[in-house]
Parts: structure tokens; C-alpha cells; sequence
């Protein structure tokens, strides 16, 4: 019976030494490790810079910045982050090996990275063999007078005169000048638009095109 009490004692000193080790190993191994949080921000205008990639140098533990800039890690006093985005420069910071904290917090400002690319020609031909065609089918028979004197044609003219439709600003600036001689006129009688070109542009077209012509003989 003493023999079986000496052996369970032995047993459960051996547990309880074995559990005080692990802690105290565990107490030493979390000394040196520090919750690393921080912001990544643009040197220039100093907004967040989102999906940074953060790694520790030699290891394969790191942490990428949110929509914010924001990031958040666990190193070890001594590490060497290095910091990588697309659109910026690389950085590094070097953590000290002298931190006692246990949280630490820093901002990282990178540097916009510009890429500067090489110089393209886009030409209207798909190949030499079709430039060469356009070249020699090309007539420098006219002149810059010659060419300018048909644009200038009455036919010319007239055809743009009658076909060309106002733009979407010259509409949009006869809107509102209607709207601010209704505005301007509200309460009273309505003006008589002797003096404005538009009003007399519309009725010599209305002429023109017989609508009040039209009206006569349907009165008739």
C-alpha cells in the first residue's frame, strides 16, 4: 500500500513540474513578441493606401492593410518589415530590439511610384504595304485655296444652312433663355419677341416651307 502511495505521489510532482516548466517557456517565448498595429498613408496626399502587403523579412508571416490603410501584426523586437503596393514605392522599417511594450503603433508613409512608359505611334494604316497604296493614290493636285474655295460654294453653304442641326449647348441656352423670359414675364402679359433672331429665324422657316400658306387654304 506504501508502495502505490509513493508511486502516485511521484507521479503527480512530475505533472505538476512538468505543467510549472510550461508555463514559465511559454511566459519566456511571449516576452519578445509585440502586437505591431499601424496605417499606411500616401506621402503626397496623405490618404490611406488599401491592400498593402506587409511582410517580415526572412519569414513568411506578414499582413495586408485594409480599405483604411489600417493593419494589424505580431513581430518580434528586431524584425524588419518591408512594405510593398503596387502603385508606390517599396519600404522598410526596422522595429528596435530594445521595445519592452507590448502593443506599439506607427504610421507608414509611402511614396507614390510613377511609371513612366515608352512613347507609342499609332498610324491609320494597318501595314506599310497600305500606306504605300494611300501615298501614291494621294492627289496634291488642289490647293489649300482651291480646297477652301469649295467649302465656301453657295451650294456648300446652303446645304449646311438647311441640314445642320443646333448643337446640344446652342439648345440647351435657348431653354433656359425661355425659361428666364417666362420667369421675367410671370403675371403679366406676354411679350412680343419683335427683336429676337431665333423667333424670326423660326417664322422665315415656317414661311419658307408653306406652313401658312397651308392654313389659307384651309380656312378657304
Amino acid at each position: 500500500m506504501k508502495k502505490w502511495l509513493l508511486i502516485l505521489v511521484s507521479i503527480i510532482s512530475l505533472c505538476f513540474k512538468t505543467q510549472a516548466q510550461t508555463v514559465t517557456t511559454t511566459k519566456n517565448d511571449n516576452q519578445g513578441l509585440i502586437q505591431f498595429s499601424g496605417v499606411v498613408l500616401d506621402q503626397d496626399s496623405l490618404t490611406p493606401i488599401p491592400f498593402v502587403s506587409i511582410l517580415v523579412k526572412g519569414t513568411k508571416r506578414g499582413a495586408v492593410s485594409d480599405f483604411y490603410g489600417f493593419f494589424s501584426m505580431v513581430v518580434t523586437a528586431g524584425d524588419e518589415l518591408e512594405f510593398y503596393s503596387i502603385s508606390h514605392k517599396d519600404r522598410s522599417y526596422k522595429i528596435a530590439d530594445t521595445l519592452k511594450q507590448k502593443y506599439y503603433y506607427a504610421i507608414q508613409v509611402l511614396t507614390k511610384d510613377t511609371v513612366q512608359l515608352k512613347m507609342v505611334e499609332v498610324y491609320p494604316w494597318p501595314s506599310k504595304d497600305d500606306f504605300k497604296r494611300a501615298f501614291l493614290a494621294l492627289n496634291l493636285n488642289d490647293t489649300d485655296y482651291d480646297r477652301a474655295d469649295k467649302n465656301l460654294q453657295r451650294e456648300a453653304l446652303t446645304y449646311l444652312e438647311r441640314n445642320q442641326t443646333a448643337s446640344a449647348s446652342e439648345n440647351y441656352k435657348y431653354v433656359m433663355q425661355a425659361y428666364y423670359t417666362k420667369i421675367y414675364s410671370v403675371g403679366q402679359s406676354p411679350s412680343i419677341s419683335l427683336l429676337n433672331p431665333l423667333a424670326w429665324a423660326k417664322f422665315i422657316d415656317s414661311w419658307r416651307k408653306g406652313k401658312y400658306s397651308s392654313k389659307k387654304n384651309n380656312s378657304k
